[in-house]
């Protein structure tokens, strides 16, 4: 890593004896959320939440040399947030470049996206690989990093690059981790009820019925946010129709009111007797203490619901499995959503060279391994990464994610923003979950309408 400190001392960012950089005062993100910026604390005392052990190593530069670099970030929840301090401080200590952290909720920080960018937005920001970072590149919102990319390209595969290239072929996006969304649930009740793994849909009801004569909420859910209906639809999808006509929906090359969308409805209505009967007022965290605290016997989210097993023993307790097959042609895709998370830089960003050496630093195998541990909930995306220190969790995270035949992003990250917001599908999920029974047809004439209006 000694290297990486060098080569970014050596920065434009650095030259000259550049002056600290004003901040700009408070980010249009966090105006347009009525949110006020929080400055990063700078080289936070170590903590349980923050470990420096896995800290990269570098020479670093003067900090009164470094101009600072501002930086949006969605990871709001306590264990993320602690993970993306660490991150920074590393990042400072390794360089001597300031970061002012302005972080924002999660949900808030998506449905703004498109105004904050458009306004004052910081230099770098937390975002997504694949059509929601496309699109934003496409409407000149972020800057090409294609440069970086000659740097940091042999740290990772061709398909993570592949989701970080513009339809221009230039590069926009820095990959950090990923996840894969499966059925999380505890050995311990398991083994103690004597369930068994469900391999396809039929063992997965079969296991509900058990589960609930044993007094217990076979499948936990929650979607207060919105957001987390989305998952189980696309699962259902690419379980019953394959993941090339899941991935044309989403992008409006195939129809809402096509009749394989129609069962694929269907069919969920028919498996929500096993979902939480109130998940509209419940969020994920609710949903997960569910799991976690045996009130209920499954989970069906990303790996990051292990964020709220606090406790080590009970997170050692956690395990997974793909979403049942339904006994279609596509069951041999296995295909999942496995969203990559990472950063991208404004194209208004005041320190692109600082948010430029920022986001190589983010690139490396080190980096992300500091994140990781404090949220040892995901898997890292630099082939640098040591991953000798992954737990069995993140081992099988990426069993799992190699196994696929197929990797989604996640609904709300392969399609428009604007169709995935509050007024689109986290709306007309929630309308569904409310009321599962009513007209499909009607219900999808209206989805595809929305669209339309687009």
């Amino acid at each position: 890593m000694a290297d990486l400190g060098q080569r970014l001392s050596r920065r434009t960012v650095l030259k000259s004896g550049a002056a600290v950089a004003a901040l700009g005062g408070v980010s249009a993100f966090l105006a347009a959320c009525g949110t006020a910026a929080t400055p990063a604390p700078s080289a936070a005392a170590p903590t349980a939440a923050t470990p420096t052990a896995a800290a990269p190593s570098a020479t670093a530069a003067a900090p009164s040399t470094a101009a600072a670099v501002t930086f949006g970030s969605n990871y709001s929840d306590k264990v993320p947030k602690a993970a993306m301090q660490a991150v920074v401080d590393a990042f400072t200590k390794s360089t001597g470049i300031p970061v002012t952290v302005n972080t924002v909720e999660h949900g808030k920080f998506q449905d703004s996206i498109n105004a904050y960018l458009q306004g004052t937005p910081d230099d770098a920001y937390t975002w997504f690989a694949g059509y929601r970072m496309r699109f934003f590149a496409s409407q000149g919102l972020a800057t090409d990093i294609s440069d970086v990319w000659k740097t940091v390209g042999a740290n990772y595969s061709d398909a993570f690059k592949t989701a970080s290239t513009g339809d221009d072929t230039k590069q926009y996006f820095i990959p950090f981790y990923n996840y894969p969304w499966v059925v999380i649930y505890r050995k311990s009740l398991f083994t103690a009820k004597g369930y068994t793994i469900p391999a396809t849909i039929a063992d997965f009801t079969a296991l509900g019925d058990k589960m609930k004569k044993d007094g217990l909420i076979p499948l936990a859910f929650g979607d207060k946010d919105g957001w987390p209906a989305m998952g189980t639809f696309d699962i259902i999808n690419m379980r019953m129709n394959g993941y090339d006509f899941h991935i044309g929906l989403m992008a409006g090359k195939n129809k809402w009111t096509d009749p394989k969308v129609k069962a694929v409805f269907a069919k969920w209505a028919e498996l929500l007797p096993y979902f939480d009967p109130q998940p509209l007022g419940k969020t994920w965290q609710d949903a997960a203490g569910d799991m976690i605290t045996g009130k209920a016997g499954m989970y069906f989210l990303g790996t990051f619901a292990g964020e709220q097993a606090t406790d080590k023993t009970v997170h050692d307790d956690l395990d997974f499995f793909p979403f049942p097959s339904f006994g279609t042609m596509y069951d041999a895709e296995k295909a999942i959503d496995a969203p990559i998370d990472g950063f991208m830089l404004s194209a208004k960003a005041k320190n692109v060279d600082g948010a430029k050496a920022f986001a190589e630093f983010l690139a490396t195998g080190p980096a992300q391994l500091v994140f990781l541990a404090s949220s040892p909930n995901n898997v890292a995306a630099s082939k640098t990464a040591d991953t000798s220190s992954y737990s069995p969790f993140q081992k099988k995270m990426a069993e799992i994610i190699g196994g696929a035949g197929k990797i989604a992003q996640f609904l709300d990250r392969d399609t428009n923003p604007a169709f995935a917001g509050p007024t689109g599908m986290q709306g007309f999920l929630q309308k569904f979950l409310g009321d599962p029974k009513q007209d499909l047809d009607k219900f999808l004439t209206g989805i595809q309408g929305f669209y339309d209006t687009l």
